[in-house]
């Protein structure tokens, strides 16, 4: 038999030296991701990182020239927004971190820098450079992509200013991936990002990042709301709604109470869900007792359990229907009309006697991950005349709660949530009769909303006639 000869015991050797390196390379959460070939693969040239946060902090787009420059463009150039407060104890130490992976400029913090300022000045800065001739700014501004740390508000607030680009037709529009650091995490779970911050988030923070470089696209709808109501009633709004003009209402609805002479107009923007009722006013008192007292609120764990306790608090388990008129069902001051899909007629939609809380939902996590529309038999939808629903169907799914025993077995999935609709369009008309208010919730963000007995408060609901781009995770 023939001894092995020299160069078969180099490849030996060289494969048995590859293994060990491959082993070295993991660890019991995946493979190691190289420190410093991660940092090149998505670290911007020194100057353009410096003409974008000159850009950002004058306010107008950077002076800069391509003389002297011409640097190599990064593999996967990633900016970064941090809300700092969000994930407990961890906002600034993950800042830190994100800002040792890459260059400190492309880390902004939302407490400095808002994203509406980044997309004007720093995307115009990138877009000037490459309109005159920087070949670096332009593959830079076209390989870009956006990484968001936060909850689900944060990560709105983001989508929602990147919009801006759509209606411009400044394209590309950069793709978006997120650290979830929220209570819910709805969106990050959506898209396959996770429910929750790593224990072990050192570490997970480098595959985090290369994973936001490689993965595929997903589409995800927007929605338009548009509150109309009497004017001279003062509302105080969430960050996600602004005042707007006076908005025309489509008149070819029947509507039940009079019109007001002059109207106030509120507008927002939301990806996951919209709700009424009982679940918003719950929400409403968890968020004012944050705000409060934030020692209460150090991170997902504690905020869920207070929030558990409001649950009760506020009667949705307890109390008895009957003994406060806010605690009725929402039929008694709502009325619903809906444009299903492939129709363009409105249609009056009963509301079950029983519910006291409607929610319109866009994606299949509501409520930290769970699917309150159901996994549904095709039988059943075709006898509803539902579809299989999607992200990007542009259809929002309207269902009820009747109180909390039922929105908690809905939540551990022993029944389904009170099928109502599925809409491309909705109308929620509100008068208050015995009500002198309503709560209202957006994307975890709530609201207490005024009403008027002689007059009716309008909530239109649209989709956006562009969808957000994300990066799926999964």
């Amino acid at each position: 038999m023939d001894s092995p000869g020299p160069e078969k015991t180099v490849n030996t050797v060289a494969i048995k030296l590859s293994f060990l390196d491959s082993i070295k390379r993991c660890s019991l959460s995946g493979i190691s991701i190289p420190k410093e070939e991660l940092r090149q693969k998505i670290t911007m040239p020194e100057y353009l990182r410096v003409a974008i946060r000159d850009s950002i902090a004058s306010k107008r787009h950077s002076d800069a020239t391509t003389s002297g420059h011409g640097g190599k463009p990064a593999e996967c150039p990633l900016v970064v927004f941090i809300n700092s407060k969000s994930g407990g104890r961890h906002g600034p130490e993950l800042k830190a971190r994100l800002q040792d992976l890459m260059g400190e400029e492309q880390v902004f913090d939302l407490q400095n820098v808002r994203p509406d300022e980044f997309v004007e000045y720093g995307l115009g800065c990138l877009e000037k450079l490459a309109g005159n001739g920087d070949n670096c700014a332009k593959e830079t501004r076209e390989r870009l992509r956006i990484v968001v740390a936060g909850g689900d508000g944060t990560v709105g607030w983001v989508l929602g200013c990147l919009g801006v680009l759509h209606k411009e037709s400044r394209n590309p529009v950069p793709p978006t991936a997120v650290i979830p650091l929220g209570t819910g995490n709805d969106l990050s779970r959506s898209f396959g990002w996770g429910g929750s911050f790593p224990f072990s988030w050192r570490a997970a923070i480098k595959r985090t990042l290369d994973k936001a470089t490689l993965a595929p696209t997903s589409r995800l709808d927007s929605w338009n709301l548009l509150i109309s109501m009497p004017s001279g009633i003062n509302l105080e709004t969430p960050h996600s709604l602004k005042q707007t003009e006076e908005v025309v209402l489509e008149q070819n609805l029947q509507i039940q109470g009079k019109l007001p002479e002059k109207v106030s107009c509120y507008q927002g923007v939301f990806y996951n869900y919209f709700s009424i009722g009982m679940d918003a006013q719950v929400a409403y008192g968890f968020h004012h007792l944050r705000n409060e007292k934030p020692y209460l609120a150090r991170g997902p764990i504690s905020n869920k359990m207070i929030y558990s306790g409001y649950s009760c608090k506020q009667g949705w388990f307890f109390t008895p229907c009957m003994a406060d008129p806010g605690l009725r069902g929402l039929k008694n001051i709502l009325r619903l009309h809906v444009k299903r899909l492939n129709s363009s007629e409105w249609e009056l939609v009963p509301i079950p006697s029983s519910v006291r809380s409607i929610v319109a939902l866009n994606l299949h996590s509501y409520a930290s991950g769970r699917n309150p529309w159901g996994n549904l038999k095709p039988e059943y939808m075709e006898k509803r005349g539902f579809v299989e629903a999607n992200a990007d169907d542009g259809l929002l799914e309207v269902f009820g709660f009747k109180q909390g025993w039922h929105a908690s077995f809905v939540m551990v999935e022993l029944i389904s949530a009170k099928h109502i609709a599925q809409a491309v369009a909705i109308r929620f008309e509100l008068r208050g009769g015995a009500w002198k208010q309503a709560f209202m919730q957006m994307d975890g963000e709530p609201w207490k909303q005024p009403l008027k007995n002689e007059f009716s408060t309008f909530v239109d609901i649209e989709r956006v006639p562009f969808r957000s781009v994300m990066i799926n995770g999964a």
